[in-house]
This record gives C-alpha cells, structure tokens and sequence, in this order.
C-alpha cells in the first residue's frame, strides 16, 4: 500500500509537472507568434509628458499620446499642460518640427450673478449643478444661466476655476489646461475651449428677446444689434435673440462692438484688465443678492413650460 501510494504521487507530479511544461511551450510559441513591436522610444516620450492624463491633447491620456506623438500622427506642441520649452525637448528628440499652436482656454458665457439675476425659488438638495438642473431647469429664472453650485470648480483638477462671491465660476487663463471637463460637466453647455485671440465675447446665452430677457437677468443681451452696426460686415449677427460672433472674421473684431452695449453682456477680453464692458454699460453696483422673485405661473416662458409639462 505505501510503495502504490508512492505511485500515484510519481504519477501526479510527472502528469504536473508534463501539463506544466506543455504550457510553457505553447505560451512561449503564443509569444513568437503574437508579439508585437513597441518602439522603445514610447518610454521615453511618455516620461518627458506631464502624466496629467487631462485628454486636452485629444487622446485619452498621456500614454496614447506618447504612442501618436512616436508615429508622427501628432505635434508635442498639443500638450497644453507641459511647459512649451519641455514640448520642445520633445519635438528634438523625435526629430520634428516644433510647430505653433494656439493656446486655448475655457471660457464661460454666463455673467449672471446672483447680484443681477433674478431667481424663481430657493433651492435646497444636493449641492450640484446637475442635480438643480433637473428640478425644473434650477431656480434661476432665466433658463440659460449658470446655476453657480460649482460643479466646474469640483471637477477642474488643475484648480483653474474658482467660485466669486456672485455664484459664478472664475476661470484662471493661465492654470487652465483647456481639457474640457468643465464643458462636460457643465449641465447649460455655458463653458467653451476658446482660443486666447478670441477676445470679443459674448457673456450671454439667454434666448428671451429684450425687455424679457433683461427682467430676468440685468446683464443679459437683449439683441438690441447695437453690437452688429458697430461691426465690420458679418463679424456679429443676431441669431434666436442672441449675438453670435463669427470668429472665422476674428482679425476684424476690435473693442468698437462693445462700446453701446446697454448691458454689458458683450465685452472685450484684454490680456492684462481682464473683462471690460462698454461705456455705455449700465454700471453694477448691487453687491448683496436680488430677492427672490418668482414669476407669475400663466406668463411668460415659466407658463410655457408648465403647458408643455402638461
């Protein structure tokens, strides 16, 4: 009995020990047959990457860049989070031309506070955007604007946005990486990646026309066109009660177009004052909330809406 059950361990570690064996043959064949190659060169490019994986570049991260940036498919020069001298360290050792592109930055078209937006009721529950946005559009009244319950701020990992004392978020140009999360997350679409020479902006995406748009919100536009007359030709058209700039003609934008503007929801980005509105902008002085006011149910789009709902 003990030499058969000697036996039977024999047996058991040779049949392993064989099964083990003709693994490692078929595994290592596998190896041969499937492998493939990876430029060595990947390592390298991904160490000199700031390893942010923001995806600003277009890919999903640094490493899928390192690889597009080795077979040429992209410029080192589309990282916005690397210094431009490191982009050019880069570019050096892969042996291609350090090409120029445009810094961009996130931009918010929204300038209403709670200083000069009229809110509709008092919100209270989870403190994010998204979360507001879905009872009823939030508790601002005008539809459009942003929400101020800083989901940009949350979500920005280069603390390029920060909350005002106004409910709105602040976007710091030169820690901003333009990755775009703001934009995601951002339940009124009021952030945009803008290039830096876009510096004729519309802070405004309120649809209402007029005197409806600025009982909602003192600093909304309220397609007067003033801004369109003092243009060149087809820079500046009102489309659904709203200016829209058409950067294509960008070399023609100038400060002119800001000057009349009655609210000061179109203004002039300057690289060192920062936001400067129109002379003609009706001055803000108001630091403390508007009270609430909510609007009358049977009027207005709120009255609309409650129909359609219905």
């Amino acid at each position: 009995m003990q030499w058969q059950a000697l036996s039977d361990v024999f047996h058991a570690v040779l049949f392993m020990g064989g099964l083990g064996l003709l693994l490692s043959l078929l595994l290592a064949i596998a190896n041969r047959r499937l492998w493939v190659f990876e430029d060595p060169r990947i390592d390298q490019v991904e160490e000199m990457l700031p390893h942010a994986n923001c995806g600003a570049c277009g890919t999903a991260g640094c490493r899928p860049f390192a690889e597009a940036l080795v077979r040429g498919d992209l410029n080192p020069a589309l990282c916005t989070v690397n210094p431009p001298d490191e982009n050019l360290r880069i570019a050096r050792f892969l042996g291609v031309e350090a090409v120029h592109v445009e810094r961009r930055v996130a931009r918010l078209a929204c300038a209403g506070g709670i200083h000069v937006a009229r809110m509709r009721a008092h919100y209270e529950g989870i403190g994010s955007c998204r979360a507001a946005a879905l009872v009823g559009g939030g508790p601002k009244r005008c539809a459009w604007g942003c929400l101020g319950l800083a989901d940009c701020e949350t979500v920005c990992d280069f603390d390029a946005i920060s909350m005002n004392g106004f409910g709105l978020p602040v976007v710091d140009a030169e820690r901003c990486t333009a990755c775009g999360d703001c934009v995601e997350v951002c339940p009124k679409d009021l952030f945009s990646l803008e290039p830096v020479s876009h510096r004729l902006w519309v802070a405004c995406r309120n649809r209402l026309d007029g005197d409806e748009a600025e009982a909602d919100c003192e600093v909304a536009c309220t397609a007067c066109e003033r801004c369109v007359k003092d243009s060149p030709e087809g820079l500046i058209e009102i489309r659904d009660h709203l200016a829209v700039i058409d950067y294509r003609k960008n070399r023609l934008a100038s400060p002119v177009a800001v000057q009349r503007c009655p609210t000061g929801a179109i203004v002039w980005l300057d690289q060192v004052k920062g936001s400067i509105r129109g002379r003609e902008a009706k001055p803000i002085v108001r630091r403390e909330p508007l009270p609430l006011e909510p609007l009358a149910l049977g009027s207005g789009e709120e009255a609309r809406g409650h129909r359609d709902a219905m």
